[in-house]
């Protein structure tokens, strides 16, 4: 049996995800999506006012499930920016989509990369820029059916902290990363 183990953040313990609910404008479609790994997923704790931030944990028991992968090349940023514009999911026969996360989900690239401003290749090249973490998708009845959940863990406020100051931290030397590369694109 193939399982892997996943993580969502969020304010509510989530023991029966709704594939539905997510926007099908995100850069794999409509979905629930998660992350495999846990000290990334914990960096998006927020405090909220009477709120509890709880890392949800899952295990998906990959067997028998239809499964895209996509590493950062031009497959998966024709993929993105076609969910983003809202067309028609063209993998909507998948079970899971596996594949990075676009950084500037995670980091402001002030608008450069869905601006008009860079060729593809450029954007692409952008979206190449700092570590790489992965967002897992589930997509059909079928994989959400395939997903257990295992427990929901309240995060503290020194958790929070800690994260928070570790995310400022990369969010910098993505920065720089980011105004080095944009530099050196030649934008005529």
């Amino acid at each position: 049996m193939s399982e892997l183990q996943l993580f969502h953040m969020g304010f509510q313990i989530i023991k029966e995800p709704d594939i539905k609910r997510g926007r099908s404008n995100a850069d794999f479609g409509q979905g629930f999506y998660l992350s495999d790994n846990e000290e990334f997923s914990k960096r998006w704790a927020r405090k909220r006012k009477d709120m509890i931030p709880y890392l949800n944990k899952y295990l998906l028991n990959t067997d028998s499930l239809k499964i895209k992968t996509f590493e950062r090349d031009m497959e998966w940023y024709d993929y993105i920016f076609s969910n983003r514009l809202g067309k028609r999911d063209s993998l909507s026969e998948y079970d899971v989509i596996i594949g990075p996360i676009a950084n500037d989900t995670l980091y402001d690239t002030l608008g450069l990369l869905t601006s008009g401003m860079l060729k593809k290749s450029q954007a692409l090249e952008v979206l190449q820029i700092g570590k790489q973490y992965n967002q897992i998708v589930i997509k059909s009845q079928k994989a959400l059916q395939a997903l257990k959940f295992l427990e929901a863990l309240e995060i503290s406020d020194e958790e929070i902290g800690k994260y928070q100051a570790f995310r400022k931290k990369e969010e910098s030397e993505f920065q720089t990363q980011f105004a080095r590369i944009i530099g050196e694109l030649n934008l005529d």
